[in-house]
């Protein structure tokens, strides 16, 4: 069997459409795109294109049947990835995108997966993970599976060698906070969720330079799951908390045309650089500089290492209490 170093789980994926506006949004009139792409997606797929383009060896694991437009999709980017038939065709999700960098996301329900087919999903998951460094399981949960889904995973992957991602909101995260992970990457309104804090408070105080209750919120999520909590927080950047530390980081300038795939795109510049054996400091620079040149491109797609500015991402060391 081929040997990956980074493994997605994408249990939901899509088909993404893009528009790009000439002008703003007008609600209830006609307006014409100036431009328009299709490419695969859903958070996993986005998390291996990052990687693809800068060369490391990976694999996406999601549902398809056999000729669906997003299994073409990604066959036309070259994408290795594997897959578990499902009875109906992968979704379709649209982004609105105005000049001024405001995303409209609109996605449309998932496939359902039915008892059999979500164990060969997790089976063909694990079979990949036994040889992988790290596996990252990435977004929403489609129609049909519980929401300790990804909680289970995590169980039959500590078993296993290579370190553990999880990226995804609601109540799947929240069941997922009970388990033991390597790195959880939530955005603020996530670490809000999972840890019981204010959303509007977290928000609010980021925005005005404090960054003590994202610490606390963080230091407490990674205290439950044993490993590193990378929080993202748009145009702010973001603000990484391990068991050593905590560090916040602010992106370098960006002309930003589509935040969509920006979290995913700072998850595998996180993972790219644990790889590389960096530093926790370094992983977070890495991580902000991918999400930055994602932001900077159309529709989702994945930026190359030649277009990251590391040297005009400012770090920070910050105080943290547990």
């Amino acid at each position: 069997m081929t040997t990956y170093d980074i493994v997605t789980l994408t249990a939901n994926p899509s088909l993404d459409r893009t528009l790009e506006l000439s002008g703003v949004l007008r609600r209830g009139e006609v307006q014409r795109a100036a431009a328009s792409r299709a490419e695969p997606g859903g958070k996993g797929v986005n998390v291996s294109r990052v990687a693809a383009e800068a060369g490391v060896p990976t694999l996406a694991v999601l549902p398809g049947r056999a000729g669906d437009p997003l299994l073409s999709a990604l066959d036309t980017v070259g994408l290795p990835y594997r897959t578990t038939a499902v009875d109906g065709e992968i979704r379709s999700n649209l982004t609105i995108a105005e000049p001024d960098g405001t995303t409209t996301k609109i996605n449309a329900p998932g496939v359902p997966l039915d008892a059999d087919q979500a164990r060969g999903l997790a089976d063909l998951l694990i079979d990949h993970a036994a040889a992988a460094s790290w596996v990252a399981l990435c977004g929403s949960l489609p129609p049909g599976l519980p929401d300790d889904w990804y909680r289970t995973l995590l169980d039959r992957l500590a078993d296993l060698p290579c370190r553990v991602a999880v990226d995804t909101s609601g109540a799947p995260l929240v069941a997922a906070a009970a388990g033991r992970s390597d790195l959880v990457k939530p955005n603020d309104e996530e670490l809000a969720e999972v840890t019981g804090a204010d959303p509007a408070a977290l928000k609010a105080a980021a925005a005005a330079g404090d960054l003590a209750p994202i610490v606390a919120a963080a230091s407490e999520l990674s205290a439950r799951t044993g490993g590193a909590v990378l929080a993202t927080l748009g145009a702010a950047g973001a603000v990484l908390t391990t068991g050593s530390g905590s560090w916040a980081a602010t992106p370098p300038p960006t002309v930003t045309r589509s935040t969509v795939g920006a979290g995913d795109s700072s998850l595998a510049g996180y993972v790219l650089a644990a790889l590389r054996g960096e530093s926790e400091p370094d992983r977070l620079r890495s991580a902000v500089a991918y999400g930055a040149a994602a932001a900077g491109l159309a529709g989702t797609q994945p930026p190359a290492p030649d277009l990251l500015d590391l040297d005009h991402v400012v770090l920070t060391e910050l105080a943290t209490t547990r």
